[in-house]
C-alpha cells in the first residue's frame, strides 16, 4: 500500500472538517430564532376563558391589529399528531365569513362547519358534538352573518310557494321554522330578521341537545349564539354568552 501521500490526505480531510464545521455553525445560528420561538399559547378550557379569546381576536379582526397567531410551519408540526380545539364554530357556506379569520385565530384552535343559513340535521349536529363530546371543547358558536343569500333564498321560497331546485330545497325545509317565526313579525328587514332567528332557533337546539345539555347545565360547555356584520367585521352576540 502506497502511504507516502497520507500526511497530505490527512490534512486536506482536516480542512474539510473545519470547513464543514463552520458551515454548520453558520447554519445553527442561521436556525435560532426557529429554535427560540415562543411556544403556542395553550387554548382556554372553560367557557368564559373561550369566549373571550373569541371576542378579543374578533376586536383585532374589527381594528385591522391583527396577530395572526399559531400559522407557521412550527404550529403545523405541532398539531400534526393531535389537535385540542378550544372551539367549535357552525357558519354559513358565504365565502366572506371565515372563522378564523373573523376571530383572528391560528391552525388546530376551531372546529368549523359550514352549511347553507347554519342548516343541521343528523349529520351536522353529529359533527358539532365532536369536540365537546370527545374532547372536552368548552364552546361551540352559532355564527349567522348579514345579507346570507342561502336565508335569503329560503325566505322567499316559502313566502312565494316556490320550491328550490335539487337539494336545496332541503336548506329550505332545514330554515323553516325561521322562517314561520319571521312570519310573524317581519320587521323592517324580514331577511334580516330571518338571519337573526335561525341564530337563535340553531343555538337553542343544540344547547337542549340532548347529549350536550348535560354539559352545559355542569358549566363545562356554552353555546353562543351570533350575528356577524360584513360590513364591520363585528361579532355581536345574541344569546348563550357565558357569564
Amino acid at each position: 500500500m502506497d502511504t507516502a501521500g497520507l500526511p497530505a490526505r490527512r490534512t486536506v480531510l482536516a480542512g474539510g472538517l473545519a470547513a464543514a464545521a463552520v458551515a454548520l455553525s453558520g447554519c445553527s445560528s442561521a436556525s435560532t430564532p426557529r429554535a427560540t420561538a415562543a411556544a403556542p399559547r395553550p387554548g382556554p378550557d372553560t367557557p368564559e376563558a373561550a369566549y373571550a379569546r373569541l371576542m378579543a381576536g374578533n376586536a383585532r379582526w374589527v381594528s385591522g391589529n391583527l396577530e395572526h397567531p399559531d400559522r407557521d410551519p412550527e404550529r403545523r408540526e405541532l398539531v400534526a399528531e393531535a389537535q385540542n380545539p378550544f372551539g367549535v364554530v357552525l357558519t354559513c357556506i358565504d365565502s366572506r365569513v371565515a372563522p378564523e379569520l373573523v376571530f383572528d385565530t391560528g391552525l388546530g384552535d376551531l372546529y368549523v362547519l359550514r352549511t347553507g343559513g347554519q342548516a343541521i340535521g343528523p349529520v351536522v349536529t353529529g359533527s358539532v358534538e365532536y369536540g365537546p363530546m370527545t374532547g372536552g371543547t368548552p364552546l361551540i358558536v352559532v355564527l349567522g352573518h348579514q345579507r346570507c343569500g342561502a336565508i335569503e333564498a329560503a325566505y322567499k321560497s316559502l313566502k312565494d310557494d316556490a320550491p328550490l331546485p335539487g337539494n336545496l330545497q332541503a336548506i329550505v325545509k332545514a330554515v323553516e321554522p325561521a322562517y314561520r317565526l319571521t312570519a310573524r313579525n317581519p320587521g323592517a328587514d324580514p331577511v334580516d330578521t330571518m338571519i337573526h332567528q335561525q341564530i337563535r332557533i340553531t343555538a337553542d337546539e343544540l344547547r337542549a341537545n340532548a347529549d350536550l345539555a348535560p354539559l352545559v347545565k355542569k358549566g363545562d360547555l356554552a353555546v353562543v349564539g351570533a350575528y356577524y356584520s360584513l360590513d364591520s367585521g363585528k361579532v355581536d352576540v345574541l344569546t348563550g354568552a357565558p357569564a
